[in-house]
């Protein structure tokens, strides 16, 4: 039977509360002064408490905190006759399971207290108690997966890093072809050299040929000075060009002639200049294919895959999910200063099956909404947000009847409201630029009263 701890100087309603509950079958405590309810807690240590908010000599606001001092796995509600926009916005920032109005709807008092018990019974029943993990992330533990698929990256990671062949890196989209060039990058001879990436698809033919190989001042309209292109700014690192299946004819002729003659001029230029960087590219569409279809150019394609890496998606190495989610959890804790550290059996087991046709990237996405909207320690199920799952009962929308633009609108305002509209951060977290979160805040019409 669990026990509730209710603190309310409202002494009519604090005994009608009680005796709801006790109909319920919960063991009820019950006390009408915080300090009190205090010395209670520590002594009895309840499965929930429920405290009223304002209250003479100890408030609900620092029952809140001493219970998080005493033990932090006690979800804590806090009700009230008050309906103050500040005092719940600090309430849930200060790690409050709840926060509800008093009232009469004790059903609704009820489906708050049933989630809050099952969040502290999940909190006992662990899969993974994730420690805090302080240690800065670094690139080499990056690449998570215990699989032999991955194990086999891996060797050829090793091999690769000590020298500047080039490598093609085949996958789906969101498996890591950008962080596995990372990886080779920064674990071998060019850690030190800069790395340089490139999203092929991004700009048009024009811009991109001058984005790769840079121009002379006056070589076309809008070239008032010489810029350096890529290429050049890679010097002896690595440039990866991602997307490479969707570059021009005209400019895969080109890019041939660099990776043959290991030189370049820019644009407009007449100066030969020396290409010193290792190439990687990537793409998530089968470049032999294309190759076979007359898209894409045979020879450049045998250029490029010295070595090739094909990154396997996810749902073809489940059994690396409870490290990735582990990981990700880490990661999210630290970035959004939260601490859901703990997940249970039926939450691991549902990530386990989901398909997740955006692979790693749409798994570190759904855990980021789900840290967001957690209110303890424990990752719920129902704030796992997936495409057709269980959690529609819940009564989240269906993600595969939602616009792209839908999702991301979504996905932003969650990250803004979870750093506090702190911008600089949010774009920090969504690894986009200021200037582009400012574009996409105006275009959703976000603010932070926004719905």
């Amino acid at each position: 039977m669990s026990t509730i701890l209710i603190i309310d100087d409202d002494e009519s309603f604090a005994e009608t509360l009680e005796i709801y509950l006790s109909e319920l079958n919960y063991k009820i405590i019950r006390t009408g002064s915080g300090r009190t309810g205090i010395d209670i807690l520590e002594a009895q240590h309840p499965d929930l408490v429920i405290t009223d908010l304002k209250m003479p000599g100890f408030s609900g606001l620092e029952v809140l905190q001493k219970s998080r001092e005493i033990d932090d796995s006690i979800p804590v509600v806090l009700i009230t006759a008050f309906d103050d926009m500040e005092t719940t916005i600090k309430a849930m920032q200060s790690g409050a399971y709840d926060y509800i109005e008093k009232s009469l709807e004790f059903e609704r008092i009820k489906a708050v207290v049933k989630r809050a018990l099952e969040s502290k019974s999940l909190s006992d029943r662990l899969v993974v108690a994730i420690s805090e993990d302080t240690t800065e992330f670094n690139i080499e533990n990056s690449l998570i997966g215990k699989t032999n698929v991955m194990k086999d990256i891996m060797k050829s990671i090793g091999k690769i890093s000590s020298n500047r062949v080039n490598v093609l890196v085949q996958g789906e989209s969101g498996t890591g072809k950008e962080l596995i060039t990372k990886i080779i990058h920064y674990t071998g001879i060019t850690k030190k050299q800069p790395f340089i990436a490139v999203n092929c698809t991004a700009l048009s033919e024009n811009l991109l040929e001058s984005e790769l190989f840079g121009h002379v001042k006056g070589s076309f309209t809008g070239a008032v000075r010489d810029k350096k292109g890529k290429f050049e700014l890679a010097g002896e690192g690595t440039i990866f060009l991602d997307e490479i299946s969707e570059i021009s004819q005209n400019l895969q002729v080109k890019l041939l002639r660099v990776l043959q003659e290991r030189e370049f001029e820019r644009v407009g230029g007449e100066t030969t200049i020396p290409m010193r960087a290792r190439v990687v590219a990537a793409s998530n569409r089968n470049l032999a294919q294309l190759v076979e279809q007359g898209k894409f150019r045979e020879d450049l394609y045998y250029r490029l895959k010295v070595f090739v890496i094909d990154i396997p998606p996810l749902r073809e190495r489940t059994a690396d999910i409870p490290n990735l989610v582990v990981h990700f959890l880490k990661k999210i804790n630290k970035e959004l200063h939260k601490n859901v550290w703990k997940i249970p059996y039926d939450v691991m087991e549902m990530l386990q099956h989901h398909d997740w046709i955006g692979n790693v990237r749409e798994l570190e996405n759904t855990l980021l909404q789900g840290v967001v909207l957690s209110k303890g320690d424990v990752l719920e199920e129902e704030y796992i947000l997936l495409r057709n799952s269980l959690s529609q009962k819940n009564g989240y929308p269906d993600l595969t009847k939602m616009t792209l633009a839908e999702m991301e609108k979504r996905h932003i305002k969650a990250v803004l409201e979870s750093v506090k509209w702190d911008k600089r951060e949010a774009s920090r977290i969504l690894g986009i630029a200021k200037t582009t979160l400012y574009n996409k805040i105006e275009g959703y019409g976000l603010t932070a009263e926004s719905e």
